[in-house]
């Protein structure tokens, strides 16, 4: 081999960089990038993320003074008005004969309006988050529409409607089916002023479970009712049961929508918030209060279950995320 011949065996004078001396290489060491942080060290935050320890105190003061005001100090003047008088004075007015019968069709209604939105809201959930078709945005649309429109507008649906000059009022008059100002026409405005509930909570959860379990279920031989009943449901019980507290509370609590179509009578139409206005202006306060208790011993059972079943599926959701994600990964 001649003098001027390269030896290619060479690192050095190799055509090819080496590893350690490839361009790559070079620009990364020649880059400003942050080193990788080594395993068991803490990830070190840097001070302009957090804020200053007046800033988190101020900020933490506003909000506890902001629920002191407008809901503390309010739920604890419901409890001490309604036993103002003693026990005895708050169980007369809670067994009070026009009470008693609003507590009882408050309780009908929502036995009624809950689980047919139970049914509808598991149907839409599922047609929205498992299929793909047309109106598809439209059907996402009417679910939110009683969350843009006011209760007392949806009652006057219904007057419009049903009422003795509406669509339906002389057909109704004719074969002496009544509707408002009667039972059927407080169960329809509840209806629709709470059917958005139990739909609202559980399609962004079968969204995220996604489908793949279900297509396995089919792929085995399993029925679609089997399939609802031992794959769909398990994953979305607390969900579906998170739905269908608040859609009880909704529906025990409201007022606008109520009111409209209820006609205000003693001891036949009158739900728990209607006897609490009648009794509040009449200014029977401590009768009012007392019923109005009723309410908020709901809110306060409400919130414990809510608070719950938040902590159940973030136990149930943040795991199937992470199996499904280690599946992707895998693939």
């Amino acid at each position: 081999m001649s003098a001027t011949a390269r030896n290619f065996d060479s690192p050095v004078d190799s055509p090819v960089d080496s590893p350690v001396d490839s361009p790559v290489n070079r620009a990364a060491a020649a880059s400003p990038a942050v080193k990788p942080q080594p395993r068991g060290e803490p990830i070190h935050v840097p001070n302009a993320t957090l804020e200053p320890l007046w800033v988190r105190t101020l900020l933490m003061t506003v909000a506890l003074l902001f629920l002191t005001l407008f809901l503390v100090v309010p739920l604890l003047s419901v409890f001490a008005e309604a036993f103002k008088k003693g026990w005895e004075a708050y169980l007369a007015a809670i067994i009070e004969p026009d009470a008693i019968s609003a507590i009882k069709l408050t309780l009908l209604t929502a036995a009624v309006a809950v689980p047919l939105n139970l049914v509808f809201g598991i149907a839409a959930s599922w047609s929205i988050a498992k299929f793909e078709f047309r109106g598809k945005n439209l059907l996402l649309t009417l679910i939110d529409l009683p969350f843009s429109v006011s209760p007392v507008i949806s009652g006057l649906i219904y007057v419009l409607l049903f009422g003795a000059q509406g669509w339906f009022g002389p057909w109704l008059r004719e074969h002496d089916i009544k509707i408002l100002f009667a039972v059927p026409g407080i169960v329809l405005a509840t209806i629709f002023v709470t059917f958005p509930f139990v739909a609202r909570e559980l399609i962004p959860l079968m969204q995220a479970q996604g489908s793949e379990e279900e297509e396995a279920a089919l792929v085995l031989g399993a029925s679609g009712w089997k399939t609802f009943r031992h794959v769909t449901l398990p994953n979305i019980k607390w969900g579906l049961l998170y739905g269908v507290i608040l859609c009880n509370a909704r529906a025990m609590g409201e007022f606008g929508a109520v009111s409209v179509v209820s006609g205000h009578i003693r001891g036949e139409t009158n739900t728990i918030p209607l006897q609490v206005e009648i009794l509040y202006n009449e200014y029977n306060f401590q009768a009012a209060f007392a019923v109005a208790s009723l309410l908020a011993f709901l809110a306060l059972l409400t919130l414990a279950l809510k608070s719950f079943i938040e902590w159940r599926l973030r136990e149930t959701v943040l795991p199937h995320n992470a199996v499904h994600q280690s599946g992707q990964e895998q693939a």
